[in-house]
């Protein structure tokens, strides 16, 4: 199959796209004093092409500022890039952060962002995309111009390329070796295709470069501003032995698997520069732009402070930098929420520790007490609830464990790319033994649904005092869709009452 079908569909999206630009230039002076400004609130969410070098730059560039008759702005670097622009090797577009998906108007395209950052393209057409989301083809390519400026195929393509600039410029890896792990099917369609699209060869960009340790050290951006004590010590009281730890020096360090292939990956905040520096293995290269997407979600790097402040108001007044923590398994993740059912989260974490330890899968790593790789939903899916039950879990938890294991591995239950939240959760809460905060906590983990509420929550319960929780629910409607942002700030504000907000 040829590179995302490029045919007449592009040309088909031209109306759309158009529309998308001029919509976008409309609010020429907005964007023109945040790009002299600097603003890192628009980091990702507009960039500017420069008609006199044909370069494409983020907000935050520090190259001179041009001047405004020379700018124009989109809403993506796909965009920018249909139109003739190439990305600026100084700001370097592929590190912006991303779009939450609150910052989009339905599930839809969050969904069909995050199977073409998978590589969904690569393998199906555009209307296989459009029948997986249940919308028809011309529907998806509309949202996608409405949001992005660009077809899905377009938006695809300009990925793959930015992910094989990224991997060029911060890594010594084989140029073939690049071209695979950016999605592309043969370097020699990479070399034409990056030539073509950024008047350069792929060798050009690692003129001077210093070689390079064993495995990857890539980056990727947020926007300011970010609680990363909050956000480590919420990680730190959930980790797993033998799978994931926060050391002394604030890294957070884990095992996963990415497709048949197991490794590692340390993280590391720098916060000078608004970016997380990302270690990963050498077993996991070729995987590199799945790592980042799955780091980008555990610690909700692409989320928008700015709004999420201004929805939640007082609420969030005292800490705007909380985040919502994500997960690198959906599996996994809800696994450990079911083990968190009425026990602590200290306890929570000695049973999955123990799952770990004695289902899960060897990995050598240079990690300290790092080695386990978290058991697959068809690896537990095989055991019976009294076989769970002898590392310490009651047997009508471990049952719960087993049958969410036997619906995931047999194909009954999706949980990653989950597009019917509501209808998901519902699936969950009906297997025996899961209740609703359960399942909602699942979607506001795994899923990173920005409006799970936990209204059932013992101490979100606490913050009410003598209300129902259907008051309580009542009450938080002023909060959506930031309710799943809400559960964060009533945890973590003791001295939050009704009366303060």
């Amino acid at each position: 199959m040829s590179d995302f079908r490029e045919s007449g569909r592009i040309i088909k999206d031209k109306l759309y796209t158009e529309e998308a630009g001029e919509n976008m230039n409309g609010n020429h002076e907005i964007w023109y004093a945040a790009l002299k400004a600097r603003d890192p609130k628009f980091d990702g969410r507009i960039f500017v092409g420069v008609s006199s070098t044909k370069i494409y730059c983020r907000t935050v560039c520090g190259a001179r500022t041009p001047k405004a008759e020379n700018c124009h702005f989109y809403p993506s670097a796909a965009a920018a890039e249909r139109d003739g622009y190439r990305p600026c090797l100084k700001c370097r577009p592929e590190l912006a952060p991303g779009l939450s998906i609150v910052d989009l108007s339905n599930r839809y395209i969050q969904v069909a962002v995050q199977l073409i950052e998978q590589g969904y393209l690569t393998q199906h057409s555009c209307e296989a995309l459009a029948s997986r989301l249940g919308i028809s083809d011309r529907q998806l390519r509309r949202v996608f111009a409405e949001h992005f400026g660009a077809s899905p195929i377009e938006y695809a393509q300009s990925y793959r390329l930015l992910q094989a600039k990224r991997l060029l410029m911060d890594s010594q890896l084989p140029l073939e070796e690049v071209a695979f792990s950016a999605g592309f099917g043969s370097l020699r369609r990479f070399n034409e295709l990056f030539s073509a699209r950024y008047r350069m060869t792929p060798s050009s960009l690692r003129a001077n470069k210093a070689k390079q340790e064993e495995g990857l050290m890539l980056s990727v951006s947020y926007r300011p501003p970010y609680d990363w004590g909050w956000m480590l010590g919420f990680l730190q009281t959930r980790c797993v032995a033998g799978v994931d730890k926060v050391t002394v020096e604030g890294e957070y360090q884990r095992t996963l698997r990415v497709g048949q292939d197991s490794g590692w990956i340390a993280l590391h905040p720098d916060e000078s520069r608004c970016r997380v520096n990302v270690q990963i293995s050498s077993s996991l290269t070729a995987h590199a732009p799945e790592v980042l997407r799955r780091v980008r979600q555990l610690l909700d790097l692409d989320a928008d402070p700015q709004a999420i402040a201004e929805g939640l108001g007082k609420l969030a007044m005292h800490n705007p930098g909380l985040r919502l923590p994500g997960c690198m398994n959906a599996f996994e993740q809800s696994v450990r929420a079911i083990l968190g059912q009425v026990v602590s989260v200290k306890m929570a974490a000695k049973f999955a520790s123990a799952i770990a330890e004695r289902w899960g899968d060897f990995v050598d790593t240079p990690l300290e007490g790092l080695n386990a790789i978290f058991p697959s939903a068809n690896r537990l899916a095989a055991l019976s609830a009294e076989e769970l039950k002898t590392i310490g879990i009651p047997l009508k938890r471990a049952a719960s464990i087993v049958r969410l294991a036997q619906e995931v591995s047999e194909g009954r239950l999706i949980l990653e790319d989950v597009l019917d939240i509501e209808g998901s959760i519902a699936a969950i809460t009906a297997i025996p033994g899961i209740g609703s905060w359960t399942a909602t906590y699942i979607a506001m983990r795994a899923w990173s649904w920005p409006d799970a509420f936990l209204q059932g929550d013992y101490l979100i319960k606490q913050r009410f005092p003598q209300m129902t929780p259907s008051k309580i629910v009542k009450y938080a409607e002023r909060w959506r869709p930031w309710r799943a942002y809400a559960n964060l700030h009533l945890w973590h504000n003791d001295a939050w009452t009704m009366e303060t907000c």
